[in-house]
């Protein structure tokens, strides 16, 4: 999704676009492949990377309304965009300054089952590859150790292979709660527990359903896994359930751009590196928020800059920025790993909008995804996707201005 809308918004300000896309399929993470990985839990370096993270019964958390972009909102039809510009399932294998005063960019690529690289250089390069392929590991004592089977939830497709088994899952986001009612249908024993390395933050939002939420205190040789309140199980399998790491294998910057415990940075406003803007930018960073709006109008952005209609900070103002928001982090205690964490406020979509010179974003969007939120937290279940009716619910709003 990021990279057909940053190339769709490049093309609307003349500007010449090549889209590189490793999968021989659109759709980035939303294409559903039943592959799975042969390192289970993502730690090899060179094993063979499945992109998408789709379990076969996921169904979206956002109304088709948020999920809509805003020249282009989804209805009940089909919606397919009306272009395309890609190239034939390339794998992009390095992107690297030409030298370190020209702001041109070369990229290495090189096509499936091919050893040949290809080499071509380019004014600018816009990173749209996503954050959903690389695991994050729960870390806690033992873990090596553990005799079981570990997977992480990136190669979890269908309930089936754990028939009969006892589970631990470890996480406490959205693809665990899924992950969880799933496979409880048919596995012997379900155990949903927080790595030790969680914070208080959100540890509510999403808790099985007898609001049991354990902690792991250690996992042990003989194939215990022992909580910090003193109870313990012995399961066939645990699963990590606990996202997924920033990376770019690909992008050379010589420091100036690195990935510090999932900071991507420095980035102003979580799109440009100052040292380098506008000619290296990202698009799809930030979570918590609706994506697709924020990609949309990150995609926009960048667009208007490299048009050279919507105008930059200087290097100094944005590197000021961007230190503001780290000491402001480091202040209220923020993790650095929630950087790109929006905290579900709509303050940085308004501004891009501001930047965009377009008209203010319509109050419903911010009211339908507050409310969303209730609904998801509110322990009743997840059947709020069926018994929501979004429709009477926009009337009673609309009718109240």
């Amino acid at each position: 999704m990021s990279g057909l809308l940053t190339a769709r918004e490049l093309k609307r300000q003349g500007l010449a676009v090549t889209l590189f896309e490793k999968n021989n399929k659109l759709g980035g993470t939303w294409v559903y492949d039943p592959r799975v990985e042969p390192d289970s839990l993502g730690l090899d370096p060179g094993r063979e990377i499945v992109h998408s993270s789709l379990y076969r019964s996921l169904r979206v958390n956002l109304p088709r309304r948020l999920m809509g972009f805003l020249d282009y909102p989804f209805s009940e039809r089909n919606i397919r965009e009306s272009f395309r510009v890609m190239r034939g399932a390339p794998e992009v294998v390095r992107v690297e300054r030409v030298d370190e005063v020209s702001h041109e960019w070369v990229i290495e690529s090189k096509s499936q089952g091919s050893e040949s690289v290809e080499e071509e250089v380019f004014e600018a390069v816009v990173v749209c590859n996503g954050h959903h392929t690389e695991p994050r590991i729960a870390e806690f004592p033992g873990l090596d150790a553990w005799p079981g089977v570990q997977i992480h939830s990136h190669n979890y497709r269908t309930p089936e292979p754990f028939q009969n088994q006892i589970v631990a899952l470890i996480g406490n986001g959205p693809s665990a709660y899924d992950i969880l009612r799933e496979i409880s249908s048919v596995a012997k024993e379900v155990h949903l527990a927080i790595p030790l390395t969680s914070k208080t933050l959100n540890l509510t939002s999403f808790s099985p359903m007898d609001g049991n939420l354990l902690q792991i205190e250690c996992t042990n040789e003989d194939g215990k896994v022992a909580f910090q309140d003193g109870s313990f199980v012995y399961p066939d399998v645990i699963i990590h359930c606990t996202g997924y790491k920033y990376h770019f294998p690909f992008l050379r910057t010589n420091g100036i751009v690195s990935v510090d415990d999932n900071r991507v940075g420095p980035l102003y406003k979580h799109v440009f590196p100052p040292k380098l803007a506008p000619w290296l930018s990202f698009v799809g960073l930030p979570y918590r928020a609706v994506t697709s709006l924020v990609i949309e109008l990150q995609s926009r952005w960048v667009a208007g800059v490299l048009s050279g209609k919507v105008a930059l900070p200087s290097e100094e103002e944005m590197a000021s920025s961007v230190e503001e928001l780290y000491q402001h982090m480091e202040e209220i205690g923020w993790p650095k790993h929630h950087t790109h964490q929006l905290q579900q406020k709509f303050d940085y979509e308004n501004w891009l909008v501001t930047q965009l010179g377009l008209p203010p974003l319509e109050e419903w969007r911010e009211q339908m995804y507050y409310y969303l939120l209730k609904k998801i937290t509110s322990h009743d279940g997840d059947d709020y996707r069926d018994t929501w009716d979004i429709d009477k619910w926009m009337q009673e709003i609309l009718s109240s201005k």
